[in-house]
């Protein structure tokens, strides 16, 4: 630390620029070492990254919290947070000169703070002090030397209020990961635990709403599971076809929510920390307006007018109704096996069509085959779906389960919907059969690879952003504002450098091999394994977010 005091202290009251000289070499902060790995150009630049590192065991720290991926994970979240609470301690309600990525109430693999190998990194945005573009020694000399250090002894050491912090993240964690990992076993496609609150404080707030109904499982769903010395009951939803419905406000749309969210585990005290759901399950919504590029939809959209042939669906704005086949079609093939539906934001002549619809009109000139007709097929390529319908009542007749919502309390209407119903005639679809192949990315890229290039003449590298919902690569440009599942922006910044190393590094392999290969890269060796991978803060993205974001990318100059 004395020979960074002294190199400010030196180059103070000089131009900004001279900040620079800091990235020449790693500063020793007795345990800690730091490293700049980005000095902003000026004082209004987006700030400054340094990045922290230190031997766990230096810090008090046993093998104990880190000898797993599930631990090393639940182990860098906690230490994140903790970071994150002595930061607005420190700085309170003022812009911070020194920062980290924001966090959610997910668990994800993050840049911001990373184990490896027995060490702890830390990285953090510092605004570094400039005033009129000069140097101002003092101010980086408070920030670089006083308040870092203590901020990372306050929050990094071991102590035994940190320890069992520590260990009440790991323990969540790895009763959520077996939970996940007994649905197989137990046919089940999500598993809801009593006592969880699934409702949110707003429609913009993640925090669990204060005396919120609990949720109770009906009995007939009822099923206990054994994990990692807890024994937890709630409902189970066997695999197949299951219905949710319920009068409007009564909790159907919540409890879906609740199951999409969960595709990313929770960290203690969110109240959805223990609902597991499996095979990588997608939300399928309606989409209008999407670029499609190059997707096979004729197991659900035949030829269309024109002779227009759906094995090969390319679009720059695709329909409601084939944007939705299409996200569904894709997420199959890039791995999804479990499908989570509300009505509400589907294309009606996406999930049904009216008997008397049918007689009008006649299969011959409806290329739209209704999803009810293709469930059967679907379900034996091993998926299930989990459907919120308040007004399609078809789907009661194919519904291997029906869970009634009434007053955010959960019922099973299965029998009772039998009964209404009597049994369904079968029928007849003349289409392509499902396929869940994975495309060959090779041609694919070959599209999108002269898009990807500096904005300007003037730049060195493609640069990564995020307008909004918007994702940047260069040129190309994915609008990713209703893909749900994305937790956070860190985790959109994460799939743009993921998908740049993939556009910049092509591999001749199947799509759904690429990326699971390109994101087992990152959990092996963090971000760093990619370009710009610390520029910002980011998070790892699942494969279906990653997919969904590749599958999104256009030139967006509209070519």
């Amino acid at each position: 630390m004395k020979a960074l005091y002294q190199k400010i202290k030196a180059i103070s009251g000089k131009p900004y620029g001279n900040y620079k000289q800091l990235t020449q070499k790693k500063w020793d902060f007795g345990d800690f070492t730091l490293e700049f790995l980005h000095v902003q150009g000026d004082p209004y630049a987006p700030a400054s990254r340094i990045l922290c590192t230190a031997k766990l065991e230096t810090l008090g720290w046993a093998q104990e919290f880190h000898n797993s991926a599930a631990r090393r994970k639940a182990f860098a979240d906690f230490l994140h947070r903790t970071l994150q609470k002595k930061l607005s301690e420190r700085f309170g309600n003022q812009k911070p000169p020194i920062s980290i990525g924001e966090l959610g109430p997910e668990i994800l693999l993050r840049n911001s703070v990373w184990l490896k190998d027995g060490a702890v990194e830390v990285c953090l945005q510092v605004a570094l002090p400039g005033e009129r573009r000069i140097i101002e020694g003092g101010a980086a000399l408070e920030i670089l030397t006083s308040a870092l250090p203590e901020i990372l002894t306050s929050s990094l050491y071991a102590g035994s209020e940190t320890e069992a912090g520590a260990r009440a993240a790991i323990h969540n964690l790895e009763v959520h990961d077996a939970l996940e990992a007994a649905l197989e076993s137990l046919g089940l496609a999500a598993f809801i635990p009593n006592g969880a609150v699934l409702p949110r404080e707003s429609g913009i707030s993640e925090r669990p709403l204060a005396n919120a109904v609990k949720f109770t499982s009906p009995k007939e769903l009822e099923v206990t599971i054994t994990a990692c010395g807890e024994t937890i009951t709630g409902m189970g939803i066997p695999k197949g076809v299951t219905l949710i419905t319920g009068g409007a406000y009564h909790g159907k749309s919540t409890l879906l929510d609740a199951l999409e969210k969960a595709a990313y585990p929770h960290i203690q005290g969110d109240g959805r920390e223990w609902i597991a759901v499996g095979n990588g399950a997608t939300k399928i919504r309606s989409e209008d307006g999407r670029s499609v590029r190059h997707t096979n939809i004729s197991a659900l959209v035949r030829e269309l007018p024109g002779k227009k042939s759906t094995a090969d669906f390319d679009t720059l704005s695709a329909s409601g109704s084939t944007s939705e086949a299409a996200n569904l079609l894709e997420a199959l093939e890039f791995g999804a096996r479990t499908f989570l539906i509300d009505e509400d934001a589907s294309a009606v002549n996406f999930l049904i069509r009216d008997g008397r619809m049918r007689s009008l009109i006649g299969d011959d000139r409806e290329p739209l085959i209704p999803l009810i007709d293709r469930l059967g097929e679907l379900k034996k390529l091993g998926a299930s779906f989990i459907i919120v319908a308040g007004a399609c009542g078809d789907y009661l007749e194919v519904a291997d389960q029906v869970i009634l919502m009434a007053n955010y309390q959960a019922e099973c209407a299965t029998e009772k919907a039998k009964k209404i119903c009597g049994e369904r005639s079968k029928q007849e679809i003349e289409a392509a059969a499902f396929e869940s192949e994975s495309r060959n990315l090779a041609e694919f890229i070959a599209e999108l690879k002269p898009s990807v290039k500096p904005l300007s003449a003037q730049e060195r590298q493609v640069k990564v952003k995020l307008n909004g919902e918007k994702l940047q690569i260069g040129f190309l440009t994915a609008d990713l504002s209703r893909l749900p599942q994305f937790p956070g922006a860190d985790s959109k910044i994460g799939a743009g450098l993921l998908l740049l190393n993939l556009l910049q590094n092509p591999e001749d392999k199947p799509a759904l091999e690429a990326l699971l290969g390109k994101i087992q890269k990152v959990e092996q060796a963090g971000f760093k394994a990619l370009p710009q991978g610390m520029n910002r803060p980011a998070a790892l993205p699942r494969v279906q977010e990653l997919a969904a974001a590749l599958l999104r990318l256009r030139d967006y100059k509209g070519s």
